[in-house]
């Protein structure tokens, strides 16, 4: 997998902690540097975390199904992505954000904005991906993207929510499509 591509799914798999990360900033009102890195942190870790978990899995599967492992991967991203899209689409506009950046109220968000980066790492491991690297990538990305987040929420409001989590499940259908066709030859990137 190259730096391109890891790159592009840490994008589509950030964007749903970009997506809390703007109603958290939403919430707060005045945003400082410690909300920024307390969201980024909780996102980051279990973004980077997920993957992981998931690849350890998938390699204890991975022998037995690797004649089928690019559709697996193909339909893991793509059901991915379109859940996401889905939640964008179908979401309600009076969507409310805890203030709190505690543990309690952090935890929670943090585990499901990361359920599917569990998936992508099932899919990392069929396509033997070198995970140590993804995965701090994964978890940079989202620091980065779920930090900027926070501040985003607290000057624009929701404008964004929506066009970040559509733009992460289109990321993440094209990269499961592009796994497919390269896959089954009918394309080389």
């Amino acid at each position: 997998m190259s730096l391109i591509e890891l790159f592009l799914i840490a994008v589509g798999l950030s964007m749903d902690a970009f997506a809390v990360a703007i109603c958290k900033g939403l919430a707060t009102g005045k945003v400082g540097l410690r909300n920024m890195f307390t969201a980024g942190i909780w996102f980051g870790f279990f973004q980077a975390l997920m993957p992981l978990i998931g690849y350890l899995l998938g390699l204890n599967f991975s022998s037995i199904i690797q004649s089928i492992d690019h559709w697996i991967a193909f339909v893991l991203l793509a059901l991915i992505g379109a859940n996401m899209i889905r939640e964008a689409i179908c979401e309600s506009d009076d969507d409310e954000a805890d203030a709190s950046y505690t543990p309690l109220v952090m935890l929670p968000l943090a585990i499901a904005t990361s359920i599917d980066a569990l998936a992508v790492g099932v899919s990392f491991a069929f396509l033997s991906v070198d995970i140590v690297p993804a995965v701090v990538f994964i978890g940079v990305c989202t620091f980065l993207l779920s930090s900027a987040g926070v501040k985003i929420g607290s000057v624009f409001g929701l404008r964004f929510k929506r066009k970040a989590e559509i733009t992460g499940g289109v990321i993440l259908i094209l990269m499961g499509l592009k796994i497919l066709l390269e896959h089954l030859g009918l394309v080389s990137f």
